[in-house]
């Protein structure tokens, strides 16, 4: 059943190239980039394929076991826009390709002063590059700097400026992980290109180790009460695990009221949270409200408004990037 499903999602990004991409590349004057237009076209549908398994599992697992009803149904469709600009490959495609030339001439450059190419898929040989374990490997180191870098956007306040439009979703759903800002965005992936280019990934194992990340994503974000057990919470990140992280308080405060900080920062793997001593299983049920503590009314909050709309939630975070700038200066 794979071999047939990969097989059509060949003879499909084959046709579909064919057709009208490559068509398009040339009128456009871009024959250059054919190969990275034939790579854009295979993000193109894994991204297709990733909303369309997203719609139809966890939608309806919204419905059946949702965490709390919405008090805003534009919110789900806000977070939606966010997604298919991010699964359809805009960003991965132009941030991977733009590194790719870059690395390729520091990997020359470094060849003639004698020194020799890394890939981690060839510490162990015979073990190291069979496909599962070198995707594991590549999984986990990805996924370890992705911890690191998400305490920064907590940790340093200009990157909270940005990441907080993240969590300002009190309408936490399927489709809310990518409510990011573009600015954000872009700086998170420049970094995990540079970092996947630097252990070796290809660019066909890359698009499958962002998709597996991102699939997972999604449901941490889901708005479904689900949680892996007392063994699997430590294995893998939960709806409810995430959850925490997205709590008022808990998840962006780590010394008291408007404090910068917070808990459970782990993407894909709770052992980091668990070595790093940021982990926090809350109590009860863990389903906590979601959303930034200066969102609140006063006097339990400064009533900010981070924005309903993409071009306004945008813009706000540009704002609060000068605005969190100044206060630090002062």
């Amino acid at each position: 059943m794979i071999q047939a499903f990969s097989d059509l999602f060949a003879t499909v990004q084959g046709w579909l190239f064919e057709t009208i991409v490559q068509p398009m590349v040339f009128m456009l004057g871009l024959g250059e980039f054919v190969e990275e237009a034939f790579t854009g076209t295979e993000w193109f549908l894994v991204g297709v394929c990733e909303l369309a398994v997203l719609f139809i599992i966890l939608r309806p697992l919204e419905a059946w076991i949702p965490v709390h009803a919405f008090t805003d149904r534009r919110a789900r469709w806000n977070d939606f826009i966010y997604t298919a600009l991010h699964r359809l490959g805009a960003f991965s495609i132009l941030v991977f390709f733009l590194l790719d030339p870059l690395m390729s001439t520091l990997s020359e450059f470094l060849h003639w002063e004698g020194w020799g190419t890394f890939n981690l898929d060839d510490v162990w040989p015979g073990v190291t590059d069979q496909a599962l374990v070198s995707f594991l490997l590549y999984l986990i180191v990805l996924d370890f700097c992705d911890y690191w870098y998400h305490r920064a956007q907590h940790g340093v306040r200009w990157l909270w400026a940005l990441h907080s439009l993240h969590h300002s979703q009190e309408n936490m759903n399927l489709w809310s992980d990518d409510r990011n800002h573009l600015l954000d965005d872009l700086v998170r992936d420049v970094l995990m290109g540079i970092v996947a280019l630097a252990i070796g990934v290809q660019p066909g194992q890359y698009i499958l180790l962002v998709s597996a990340s991102r699939m997972l994503q999604s449901l941490q974000h889901a708005n479904v009460r689900i949680h892996f057990g007392r063994i699997g919470e430590w294995l893998l990140v939960s709806p409810r695990f995430h959850r925490l992280h997205h709590a008022i308080g808990i998840g962006h405060e780590s010394r008291g009221k408007n404090s910068l900080g917070g808990h459970n920062f782990a993407v894909l793997f709770p052992i980091w949270d668990v070595l790093f001593r940021t982990r926090h299983v809350g109590a009860g049920s863990g389903f906590a409200m979601t959303g930034v503590r200066d969102q609140l009314p006063p006097p339990a909050g400064k009533g900010r408004n981070y924005g309903r709309g993409f071009w306004a939630q945008q813009w706000l975070g540009l704002k609060r990037i000068v605005e969190f700038s100044r206060k630090a200066a002062r």
